[in-house]
């Protein structure tokens, strides 16, 4: 069960006020799937394909695998919204569709994706602390289009400031183009921006290589999430969760040099 954003921080997240706490950085970008949510192996996203794969009679294993292989063009918008994208890649695997056929396969993708959108136990407080300690958040995630029209009904929606969706930008991570949009969204300069991802995308070297200071969230469920082009060889810093998060935050005051002495520690 997702915790109560209004309640109060637990007892793993100090009450360190804003004004008293050192912050060396002015914000936090932070992915979504695998790092706010929890990680989804391959065998529920095949059985996310097959729930949009049956209304156009295809088999489950050809639709992951047209799936799979459109990732990058569905992730910047270039098939254009969901029912043009299902025209498009029924048309690859040699078919043409109704638009019934059509209708039902979408709203079963919209179905299916909307059910991995579970967040991790500590996500919701854990943006409530970092908040609360006067940090402006933003949302930087490599998605197709179910992301961005269930975003506003979401419950860790209000805790960000600005959002970057890639479908609807046009560019993707590893792109500098990408965290340079999130960092002018918020005001701020990539160096004063802390980044918070579970390595997809190569997200953590793009992120370093604008000037923002990367982190991976390598979850105890991280080895089982099946992610686009993931930094499996990252040797930088990281954390277990959000709440290991906010410890450091508060223990140390959060700068580049103090986290990667918390990740030697942590060797």
């Amino acid at each position: 069960m997702e915790p109560d954003p209004s309640a109060e921080p637990g007892p793993a997240f100090s009450t360190a006020s804003s004004a008293a706490f050192p912050a060396a950085f002015a914000a936090v970008v932070i992915d979504f799937f695998g790092t706010l949510t929890t990680s989804a192996p391959d065998d529920l996203w095949l059985r996310a394909a097959a729930a949009s794969a049956e209304p156009l009679g295809l088999p489950a294993g050809q639709w992951r695998d047209v799936l799979s292989a459109s990732f990058v063009e569905r992730a910047t918008g270039a098939l254009g919204d969901l029912t043009e994208t299902f025209r498009v890649l029924a048309r690859r695997c040699g078919i043409e569709p109704s638009e019934a056929a059509l209708a039902r396969a979408c709203a079963a993708r919209v179905k299916a994706q909307n059910a991995l959108f579970v967040f991790r136990d500590d996500a919701a407080a854990g943006l409530a602390a970092l908040k609360s300690r006067g940090y402006r958040l933003g949302l930087l995630s490599d998605c197709t289009s179910e992301l961005p029209a269930a975003w506003p009904g979401l419950a860790v929606a209000p805790y960000f400031d600005t959002v970057a969706f890639s479908c609807a930008e046009g560019v993707k991570k590893p792109d500098p183009a990408f965290f340079r949009l999130v960092c002018d969204r918020l005001a701020v300069a990539p160096g004063d921006c802390l980044y918070v991802g579970d390595g997809g995308s190569r997200e953590l070297s793009g992120a370093a290589a604008v000037g923002m200071t990367p982190v991976m969230l390598r979850a105890d469920d991280w080895h089982h999430n099946s992610a686009h082009d993931r930094e499996d060889d990252w040797t930088g810093p990281e954390i277990g969760s959000f709440t290991e998060l906010i410890r450091v935050i508060d223990t140390a005051g959060l700068s580049a040099r103090s986290l990667l002495a918390h990740h030697q520690d942590r060797d």
